[in-house]
């Protein structure tokens, strides 16, 4: 009885752990930063990878956005740019067995691409910044790599702090270990 109460106590400490990390990373988003440099994209992959139950971890990056975005507003490119964080959650999905070095620094790299893909087409299909023809959309993915090196910094340096803060939690606190039962699991 004490070892499933120690458990239980321990997936509860996780819990707090995860969504405290979350909420102070999507404060972050409404600090001032260099455009794309914000952590949503790592949050996206970090709740999909510690959230267990996949309606959580698909809802959490977009409440961030949903939340933030009644501060900073709202664009023509909202609805990409949502759905281009739930792709990364997918990718994120891809950490739950197994995270190290190697798995999350791809799956930023990947999170930071398709982000980079999915927005810029939306910029060159529903602005008018460039001509619709395939050399149009080719002047506007060259334009926005600035903002791809952004993105991609942005990423990595939130998915290290993200990650690397819990794992270092749990270095330091042994209790917020996962034992035989995942936290925040629900049915998949």
């Amino acid at each position: 009885m004490n070892m499933e109460k120690s458990e239980k106590e321990a997936a509860l400490l996780r819990t707090i752990l995860i969504f405290g990390i979350i909420v102070f990373a999507a404060a972050l988003r409404l600090a001032p930063h260099p455009w794309n440099f914000t952590p949503v994209g790592a949050i996206a992959l970090f709740s999909s990878a510690m959230v267990h139950d996949r309606r959580v971890a698909f809802l959490l990056p977009i409440l961030v956005m949903l939340a933030t975005d009644l501060i900073i507003g709202f664009s023509k490119l909202s609805p990409l740019v949502y759905a281009s964080f739930l792709v990364s959650v997918l990718i994120g999905r891809l950490l739950i067995q197994k995270r190290n070095l190697l798995r999350i620094g791809g799956a930023t790299f990947l999170g930071s691409l398709q982000f980079f893909l999915i927005t810029n087409f939306g910029v060159w299909a529903l602005l008018s910044s460039y001509p619709r023809t395939d050399a149009g959309l080719m002047t506007c993915y060259l334009a926005g790599v600035p903002f791809f090196w952004n993105t991609l910094a942005g990423d990595a340096v939130y998915s290290t702090l993200l990650f690397g803060g819990f794992f270092l939690a749990e270095r330091l606190a042994p209790r917020l270990r996962q034992s035989g039962i995942s936290n925040i699991q629900a049915r998949h």
